[in-house]
């Protein structure tokens, strides 16, 4: 590896010159780099041992970078109190990406804001509560509050910044605000704050769009970046083959806003979160296909961008109360790695594009020359249909032309033909195959003067580059294309080799210094040996066949004077050497050992596959997760077989039978006694919304403590006999419900969704984002109410989370109350049990329980003791068929054989339109949807609960399955469960 210094009109921010950047890209440790990341949520993954899994994923997909937001309101559940144990902790996220090799973009905003359709935006419930000032101000009660949390951050990052051998590269200051005066003093503080805690690596901003904030001025930080979400947001879901054109104002909104930065894209739209009653997340994830990927990211390619990092590339699982009010429990995001950590066609192409960038040093230096809108010197575009953008490096003159159809949304298929100028004179491409083809939605990188390996030179490629590099002694470099396309090529063909015999290849010599053209006809599919010498190896795939293959980089067994102490795991760094591997399901990491004679694999398969390899000559020997694999040499190649373990697949899942069943609204029923309860007798509140009408009370949870989940009201009046109703605005978020009782007499339900908010039928962004309570009357039912008696009215809420900016102060509770012919004497609250502040679950932590009486009894959590309650399956619903909340529990045991990662689903029945709602829990913890292992416990004794919310009196008829998704052989190793027991609550 050789280490190059940046060039002399390089920057920092002063503090350490380990990462500098100049207007091109970034330097880290003097290595020029093209920071390609994806975000990663650790907190949708509450297993520690599984984030190693998913850097590993990330790391296999040619990604360098991490971004990582990390949650204020977990981490900071009351005021003075701060927990960074268990899923919480930093370090064990630094450490996991150090050994995988990759940098870390951390996002601490919880502190101040975060968004990621998360509750408050990240901010910690206490504060909405408890603070009076403006949020992300330099208010001083906001100050008092959110200090503590950033030097809890600070000292989890100082040891692990990059200057100091650790991978954090970038702390991100806040997230998609405006630099008003206020808020830019703000920054200033926290800025501040950083640095005297010792914090020397950049900070970094997110602006929302091209705002033009925190660039210059006040507040500043040493790297700007903008976001975009091109294909929309919220309701884009429901018409995913409908595109938005590729934004076209990228390259100039950076050249006259931040022209001498590199371009920095902390967000760029990797998928998008569904709503209460979406389409689902294959809808996302079709929104955002392989072919958004090809065109959208090319395109900021081709705007010059030199750091970006995909929101999401994991989305995972909102669990408990982390979300906010418009998305529900899973987080999928349509990402290109799925829920349940399976990989999707969107990592494939992640993968085609990642290992690109990866191998190309002279993309990481480009200057922008022009586009077809503006004219591109020298350039001919013979195809109007077509858009064509260059880019060249100005020290090798390699030349990257970016094209794509004009009209980005286009289904058609075109073809055009390029005459470009290039370091041996003008050249019309292709020459010999007609022209270059683009099927609809298709981007295509042509490019001219690049080099490969020690000593490759490729004169110009209208096919795809995928791997590039030198592997052994030989320069290799791996081409791709579309089987119903052809493609051309010309090289410098080295050594005494052999050219592939396909009818579908043409080689043509040129007369003058030793080029051969390359014609690839259509139809040619599967992986094709060009051309094999000692010194080189040309190969060609069709797009499917290129993305089965990995490659890994090899650890160097000892530290060379080139490698970056601490830095062993990361490419480019530790080391440049690899193979490629194709086949298996993934490759997770190789290591060539015995002299270099045997090649040992990591990796996963779902089913048993062919080997193919590309090593160093030396390697003979191959290993496949410890075993050996017999392998045999066939020209470059070595090819052999992986068989799947027979274990895996006789891996089976139990029926969820055995149901027990306990009611779990005993607040409704005569008796009831509410006086441990706190009694609602605040009159002031710091939330946004005032007491609408009533006396002045505040009946909104978290000022009592109780934020997360659902929380319970109960008002007392000593009855007259000329009460009939009561009148109340209850607020919940979207989609949230209300049960309403009068002693122990069912009301009604209430609730609030997206269709109900659309007059014209057409349901948009504001319908889904407009609508957070609702104004109703509870009209008393004859004879339930009591004359010369205590009567209660009981209320339950479920919370879905406060609004995120500018609304994390937001309602939650009641307010407005008005006894129609009485007067509430007294009223009750309850949520959680010890709210934010005492809550019992530690280690699952304050999102993870609501107000519910089993919630609060702790019926959830494994070693529970059920053997008392009725048995009733699940399938039964409630006692009576009407409503109110019961508590259905089960448990089942599981053996999974070693070695395998099982990707499982609770999944309750599809399209369900039944008047209920369900909390799943999994082994104490709430979840949705995906469970990982280490909250599901593939080797013993697991526990279900599901606690059954029947909104009105009519029947209902749940069911749930526990599925299995898929069976991988291999997996990232031993996974830890940490799944606290039940124990005596008060």
């Amino acid at each position: 590896m050789v280490r190059k210094a940046p060039d002399s009109n390089s920057k920092s921010n002063g503090l350490t010159d380990v990462v500098q950047w100049d207007n091109y890209s970034l330097f880290i440790h003097d290595q020029r780099v093209f920071l390609h990341s994806g975000e990663f949520h650790t907190f949708r993954l509450p297993v520690p041992d599984l984030w190693l899994d998913i850097f590993q994923k990330m790391v296999a997909a040619g990604l360098n970078g991490v971004s990582i937001y990390i949650h204020m309101g977990a981490t900071n559940p009351s005021r003075g109190v701060l927990d960074f144990n268990d899923w919480r902790a930093l370090q064990p996220i630094f450490d996991a990406a150090k050994l995988a090799g990759i940098f870390v973009t951390l996002r601490p905003g919880k502190f101040d804001f975060i968004n990621a359709e998360t509750t408050a935006g990240g901010i910690a419930h206490w504060i909405t509560s408890e603070v009076a000032g403006e949020l992300r101000t330099t208010a001083t009660d906001w100050t008092a509050a959110y200090e503590p949390y950033v030097s809890g951050i600070i000292d989890a990052v100082v040891p692990n910044q990059v200057s100091q051998g650790g991978p954090v590269l970038f702390v991100q200051i806040d997230n998609e605000f405006n630099q008003t005066p206020s808020h830019a003093a703000y920054f200033a503080q926290l800025e501040t704050q950083y640095r005297e805690g010792g914090v020397v690596i950049p900070l970094t901003y997110n602006d929302l769009n091209e705002g033009r904030n925190f660039i210059n001025g006040t507040g500043a930080v040493d790297l700007y970046g903008l976001d975009s979400y091109p294909q929309g947001t919220t309701s884009a879901c429901l018409n995913p083959t409908d595109w938005s054109p590729v934004a076209t104002s990228y390259h100039s909104y950076h050249l006259s806003a931040n022209p001498a930065q590199p371009f920095y894209m902390p967000e760029f739209q990797g998928g998008l979160f569904d709503f209460w009653g979406g389409p689902g997340y294959d809808a996302c994830a079709l929104l955002t296909e392989p072919a958004f990927q090809d065109v959208f990211y090319k395109h900021n390619w081709a705007s010059n961008v030199k750091l970006i990092s995909y929101y999401m590339v994991y989305g995972g699982t909102s669990w408990g109360g982390f979300p906010f009010p418009v998305v529900y429990t899973s987080y999928d995001y349509g990402a290109a790695i799925r829920e349940n950590r399976a990989l999707s066609d969107k990592f494939d192409e992640l993968k085609r594009q990642g290992l690109f960038l990866r191998s190309s040093s002279e993309f990481r230096k480009t200057d922008w020359i022009g586009d077809t809108s503006t004219g591109i010197p020298g350039v001919t575009l013979n195809g109007s249909a077509a858009f064509v953008t260059l880019l060249k490096n100005p020290d090798t003159g390699t030349q990257f032309f970016v094209t794509r159809q004009a009209d980005s949304t286009s289904t058609a298929n075109i073809s055009f033909t390029l005459t470009v100028p290039f370091s041996q004179g003008t050249l019309t491409l292709p020459q010999t195959t007609g022209s270059i083809a683009l099927n609809g939605r298709q981007s295509k990188l042509i490019i001219t003067d690049y080099t490969f390996g020690a000593a490759g030179a490729l004169l110009y490629t209208t096919a795809s580059i995928f791997f590039a590099g030198t592997i052994g002694a030989r320069d290799v470099l791996f081409l791709f294309g579309d089987a119903d396309q052809s493609h051309e090529f010309a090289l410098v063909l080295t050594g005494a080799g052999t050219r592939s015999a396909s009818s579908r290849i043409q080689f043509t010599n040129a007369t003058a210094a030793g080029i051969t053209t390359v014609a690839i006809a259509s139809g040619a599919a599967g992986l094709l040996t060009v051309w094999e010498s000692p010194s080189q190896l040309v190969l060609f795939a069709d797009p499917v066949t290129a993305a089965m293959f990995w490659a890994p980089a090899i650890k160097a067994p000892t530290p060379s004077n080139d490698t970056v102490p601490g830095f062993e795991s990361f490419w480019q760094f530790g080391t440049n050497e690899t193979v490629l591997v194709g086949g298996p399901y993934l490759v997770r990491n190789a290591t060539i050992s015995n002299e270099g004679s045997t090649l040992a694999l990591r990796g996963d398969l779902n089913a048993s596959v062919s080997l193919t390899i590309v090593a160093p000559l030396e390697v003979r020997e191959v290993t496949w997760n410890g075993e050996r694999v017999d392998v045999r040499a066939e020209g470059a190649l070595l090819t052999g077989w992986l068989t799947q373990s027979a274990s895996v697949r006789e891996v089976k899942v139990p029926a969820l039978t055995e149901w027990k069943f306990a009611d779990s609204l005993p607040e409704v029923q005569s008796g009831f006694d509410d006086s441990s309860w706190t009694v609602a007798n605040k009159t002031r509140t710091n939330i946004e919304v005032k007491p609408l009408f009533g006396d002045g009370r505040v009946l909104y949870g978290c000022d009592y403590g109780f934020c997360e989940g659902h929380v319970l009201f109960r008002g007392h009046f000593n009855a007259n006999g000329s009460e009939t109703a009561a009148n109340l605005t209850i607020y919940g978020g979207f989609s949230f419900a209300a049960s309403v009782f009068i002693n122990d007499r069912f009301i009604s339900t209430v609730s609030t969704n997206a269709q109900s908010a659309s007059d014209d039928g057409q349901l948009t962004s504001a319908d889904i984002l407009g609508v957070d309570h609702v104004n109703a009357l509870f009209a008393f039912p004859d004879g339930s109410v009591v004359p010369g008696r205590d009567n209660v009215l009981t209320v339950v809420v479920d919370n879905m989370g406060n609004e995120e900016y500018p609304d994390e102060k937001s309602a939650r509770g009641i307010a407005g109350f008005e006894l129609v012919g009485g007067t509430f004497a007294t009223w009750k609250v309850q949520g959680k049990l010890g709210g934010y502040t005492n809550f019992p679950d530690k280690v699952r932590g304050v999102m993870n329980e609501g107000g519910l009486f089993g919630e609060r009894e702790g019926w959830h959590l494994p070693g529970f003791d059920t053997s008392s309650w009725t048995p009733r399956d699940l399938s039964e619903g409630l006692p009576g068929g009407g409503a109110g909340v019961g508590f259905f529990v089960t448990m089942f045991d599981l053996a999974f054989p070693r070695n395998t990662d099982v990707l499982v689903s609770f999944q309750f029945e599809e399209g369900n339109t039944q008047p209920y709602r369900a909390l799943l829990f999994v082994n104490g913890w709430k979840f949705g949807k995906a469970i990982s292992p280490g909250i599901l416990d593939y080797n013993g004794k697991n526990t279900i609960a599901v606690a059954l919310w029947a909104l009105d009196n009519t029947a209902v008829s749940p069911s749930l399955e526990l599925v299995i998704d898929s069976v991988l052989d291999g997996g990232v190793g031993p996974i830890a469960t940490n799944n606290p027991v039940w124990e005596p609550r008060s």
